[in-house]
């Protein structure tokens, strides 16, 4: 869109120049403070993943008797003791981005009679917990993620719309606008020396 070549239009585009200048510190602050939080989030969820994992592995000592749970009826299978209920997370405030914190993994209340089970049932329970609740960890580090790399790519399509068109746009209309201006006072100074020395041959 051609810009109006008037002094009005003159200080709009200054007053746009300083604006933008004014606002991209902030975005680019922004854009550096969810960089550094992603980092930190994405370096948290793959602690919980290796933690996970090696838990995972601690249980091949119990693959012989995991085994057993196969035997069991089916209303007596672990997967019936251990039922996650809800998950637990409290809300922050991460420049501008409200994302999940993963408080706890609760589970649903479930009575066994030790008697129906072999001694290794109740450290199973415990663990399948521990892995669920860090199932639970991961998945509420991955919304945060997702969350946060949304926002980043959109702060960052503003940075360079500030950067790259918004700010040498500005910066182009004033030079325009000014050389234009610059010239109309210069022809301004010429018609006014020319009516002049009119004037004063028509006076002699």
């Amino acid at each position: 869109m051609a810009v109006k070549l008037t002094k009005n239009e003159l200080k709009v585009q200054k007053d746009k120049l300083k604006q933008f200048e004014r606002y991209l510190p902030t975005l680019q602050l922004k854009k550096q403070q969810l960089q550094s939080v992603i980092t930190q989030v994405v370096s948290e969820l793959q602690l919980t993943e290796k933690a996970r994992s090696e838990m995972i592995g601690d249980l091949d000592d119990w693959v012989a008797v995991f085994a057993e749970n196969k035997l069991f009826d089916e209303e007596k299978k672990l997967s019936n003791i251990v039922q996650p209920d809800k998950v637990i997370c409290d809300t922050d405030n991460i420049a501008g981005v409200r994302i999940p914190v993963f408080k706890e993994l609760s589970f649903k209340d479930i009575e066994y009679d030790v008697a129906d089970y072999p001694l290794w049932v109740d450290t199973a329970v415990i663990k399948l917990r521990e892995i669920a609740k860090l199932d639970a960890l991961a998945t509420t580090l991955r919304k945060q993620a997702d969350l946060l790399e949304q926002e980043l790519r959109s702060t960052a399509q503003r940075v360079n719309l500030f950067e790259k068109v918004k700010i040498p746009e500005a910066k182009e209309n004033i030079r325009v606008i000014g050389i234009y201006l610059g010239d109309q006072q210069t022809a301004a100074v010429v018609r006014g020396k020319i009516a002049k020395k009119k004037l004063q041959g028509v006076e002699t």
